[in-house]
């Protein structure tokens, strides 16, 4: 098998930027290009701000409920990226504060992160695959549209809501292979002050490259049973309830 041939073979089985060959002691100028294209995207994915709107009635059309949208202590992109912490803090009045009406079992906020992009093409659709996954007993609180969020706002949320389990989709980090995709950490008990050591983490969700909206549904319905079973939530709670056939695993990648 020749050289490139070889690396073609390779590049169907991943996404990561291998066998670029080279023009002298440099990478061909192509390459050069695609790198240079896939940084802006990445960019531009972290420096985007959420379209509430939109986000707000695509939940509404999927018939998940009337968003209330909240925002952090950072007051525009700039200074969320530059102070971490004040990503985790409230900056607006929470749903339910100082509202003493009933305790909900599971709460879902969609949150921005570093990726709006990631959270405008794949929050809706994802929550509306996990509803579909939930027990009918469980009682939803109405979902929370966070912007300018770290995934420790929504312990202030959850708490605001009264909810037993916070579920959080929030924009991962962009990389030079993905701008898009999704991730979900998932809080037994939310409260300030909770470490991630107590949270369960699922990520690279953007089908068709990454996971999918049902399979991550899936785990997250079950990993919210569990942590119902159990009381809490983090590293002692593990997803062993879900078998992995071969599928699965190229899924999961």
């Amino acid at each position: 098998m020749s050289a490139p041939d070889f690396w073609a073979a390779l590049r169907g089985s991943t996404r990561a930027r291998i066998g670029l060959g080279r023009a002298g002691d440099a990478l061909p100028t192509e390459r050069v290009l695609e790198f240079r294209a896939a940084h802006s995207v990445a960019r531009d994915a972290v420096h985007a701000a959420l379209d509430t709107d939109a986000v707000t009635a695509d939940l509404a059309a999927r018939g998940l409920g009337e968003a209330a949208v909240v925002t952090s202590r950072a007051r525009d992109r700039a200074e969320y990226l530059r102070r971490p912490d004040l990503g985790r803090l409230p900056g607006s009045e929470l749903p339910g504060s100082g509202d003493e009406n009933g305790s909900y079992d599971v709460g879902f906020v969609l949150a921005d992160g570093l990726s709006a992009f990631a959270v405008a093409e794949h929050g809706p659709a994802t929550l509306e695959a996990l509803a579909k996954r939930l027990p009918p007993a469980l009682t939803v609180a109405p979902p929370v549209v966070a912007t300018q969020a770290r995934v420790a706002l929504g312990d202030h949320i959850g708490a605001a809501l009264g909810v037993t389990t916070l579920v959080l989709l929030i924009g991962e980090r962009p990389g030079l292979s993905t701008a898009d995709s999704l991730g979900i950490y998932l809080t037994h008990h939310p409260r300030p002050g909770r470490t991630d050591a107590e949270r369960n983490c699922l990520s690279n969700i953007h089908p068709p490259d990454g996971l999918g909206y049902d399979r991550a549904a899936q785990i997250t319905a079950a990993l919210i049973e569990g942590a119902r079973a159990l009381g809490r939530s983090g590293v002692d709670l593990k997803d062993d309830s879900l078998p992995l056939d071969a599928a699965d695993r190229a899924e999961l990648g």
